[in-house]
């Protein structure tokens, strides 16, 4: 198939290299403009564009689909169908309706639940045990397309958002190439979504990531699975942020933010309690509980909401 590919960040990343690998004529790649990162805000091309560019593919990045640009390129381009992965952009009804195979998209989670920008963290911080991949024939809705295929996979209890992320990146990746091979010899069954059964999964910001002792432990542990790796889920410690990157639970219990033990670092929760196994003191670098507490013993019986 001749195909323009529409995708952004590192999740997109697999999905057009499985297309290259496989043999399928990518005319082109669109994707977000290049964007200041870091302390020093120096300008960065997206994931995918470093992709794009490293096999000589043609990249547009355009600010807008709306003012007609981007629809005569496409037009100029003629794919048969338009594969969508994390671009981050709305796409025009013209645009979604101009190839012959419409606009494919590759979701991180089981439609219709976890519509939105952000559905694998948010599959890990509401405890989730199960996610997937869903490709999808888009429309003008937010995630609301007809479904086209379903790959499942186990989340465990040690997962972290970013671990089930590189995991449905390489699903995606598998199952788009599926998609377009069933719709290629018209084996396709679209399946419209049960709208009363979505959910929305927003973006993530550093407002949600500080972490209330007075949850259970199992939410604690899910928060910072989910939070991790950004924006990272934190508490504080004697007026500064202290990150958390990796915890395990515990069957200890005790006061809400009482340290129960110092090997390993143990803080209570509303019922249980959870073990801080890596963590990062604002201006310090990330280390593991034993490095921390050498610098900064707590007791059991301390409060690390008090200390």
């Amino acid at each position: 198939m001749k195909i323009v590919f529409m995708g952004t960040p590192d999740f997109a990343v697999a999905s057009l290299e499985k297309l290259i690998e496989v043999g399928h004529d990518v005319c082109a790649v669109f994707t977000q403009p290049d964007k200041p990162r870091g302390r020093k805000m120096v300008m960065t091309p997206p994931d995918v564009k470093v992709c794009a560019l490293s096999h000589g593919l043609d990249v547009y990045q355009p600010k807008t689909l709306k003012d007609g640009k981007a629809l005569e390129t496409i037009k100029e381009l003629s794919p048969d169908v338009i594969v969508v992965a994390a671009y981050g952009k709305i796409l025009p009804k013209e645009i979604i309706d101009y190839p012959k195979y419409g606009c494919i998209n590759i979701h991180g989670s089981i439609l219709p639940k976890y519509r939105g920008a952000a559905p694998i963290q948010w599959s890990v911080i509401n405890g989730d045990d199960e996610t997937g991949v869903t490709t999808m024939q888009m429309n003008e809705g937010l995630d609301t397309g007809d479904i086209l295929q379903i790959e499942k996979t186990p989340i465990s209890i040690d997962d972290t958002a970013s671990s089930v992320f590189d995991r449905l990146s390489r699903m995606g990746a598998q199952l788009v190439v599926k998609t377009l091979d069933a719709a290629q010899n018209g084996e396709l069954k679209p399946i419209k979504q049960d709208d009363s059964k979505s959910s929305y999964a927003p973006m993530l910001d550093k407002n949600i990531s500080e972490i209330d002792w007075s949850q259970d432990a199992l939410t604690v542990h899910n928060k910072v699975r989910g939070l991790y790796s950004w924006p990272i889920a934190h508490t504080f410690y004697k007026g500064k942020k202290l990150k958390i990157y990796k915890t395990a639970l515990s069957d200890l219990s005790g006061k809400v933010g009482e340290v129960l033990s110092v090997s390993p670092l143990t803080i209570a929760c509303k019922d249980k309690s959870v073990e801080i196994v890596e963590l990062q003191l604002e201006g310090k670098k990330r280390m593991d509980y034993k490095s921390f507490l050498l610098g900064h013993p707590l007791k059991c019986g301390n409060n690390i909401l008090e200390a």
